[in-house]
């Protein structure tokens, strides 16, 4: 959950279920393979429950459990207090 894909794959969720495709769409820079490893963690963790189709191509949904959607809450806050804080941060110099 606090991987960079893992965070972003949170707060895209949050809006509600989206198939894979509109998911990657959505996390902008990942790959089809990163978002695959992001998604089977987040699920195995309770985050997200994920449903497939039995019809040709694949159809795949993912939606946010109700401790996803509390995740989610939380970590967004985070990425805005970061956002709102770069330049601050970027100022600070490095510790030993």
């Amino acid at each position: 959950m606090t991987s960079t894909w893992g965070v972003l794959t949170l707060i895209a969720l949050k809006s509600g279920t989206l198939r894979f495709s509109e998911l990657r769409r959505k996390v902008n820079g990942v790959s089809e393979r990163m978002l695959t490893q992001t998604l089977q963690q987040l699920e195995g963790d309770r985050l997200l429950t994920r449903r497939s189709y039995p019809v040709v191509p694949p159809h795949v949904e993912y939606t946010l459990t109700d401790l996803g959607h509390e995740a989610a809450a939380h970590v967004e806050c985070l990425a805005n207090w970061v956002e709102d804080h770069m330049p601050q941060l970027a100022a600070m110099p490095e510790q030993a």
